[in-house]
């Protein structure tokens, strides 16, 4: 019984932290999205990865970058996240963007832990789904 007691305690652990790491990195792009509807690139800049923010330098540059590439993460009429998987450290999350017409885009957002935080390491655009809002 004690066996028993002490498996499901780490199964309930094992559970909660898996499900506190997804609903983390779920805030982290819902954060970011919602900056971009803000026009606020420098709060969505934050969101992103040391390596990111190297590379775009400012987050006027991360900015016109999205909006010019991006439209449908930029203003999405609706944003759905679909599966989790993890690799050596590094948590891919599953995305479906909608456009303005309605059409779906698929995403993978790459996501690292810096100094404690999940940090958003590149997002990159999928084989497009044709699904309809």
């Amino acid at each position: 019984m004690r066996a028993l007691l002490i498996s499901l305690s780490i199964l309930i652990f094992s559970s909660s932290s898996s499900f506190a790491e997804e609903t983390a990195i779920q805030e982290v792009i819902s954060a970011q999205i919602e900056a971009f509807k803000q026009n606020d690139v420098e709060t969505a800049f934050t969101f992103a990865s040391p390596k990111i923010q190297t590379m775009f330098r400012t987050p006027e540059n991360f900015g016109r970058m999205v909006q010019s590439g991006y439209p449908m993460v930029w203003r999405p009429r609706d944003v759905t996240f679909l599966r989790q998987k993890a690799n050596n450290g590094v948590v891919f999350q599953e995305m479906q963007f909608f456009d303005d017409a309605g059409i779906g885009h698929s995403f993978v957002y790459e996501m690292v832990v810096v100094s404690g935080s999940w940090k958003i390491n590149g997002v990159f655009k999928t084989k497009a789904s044709g699904v309809s809002a």
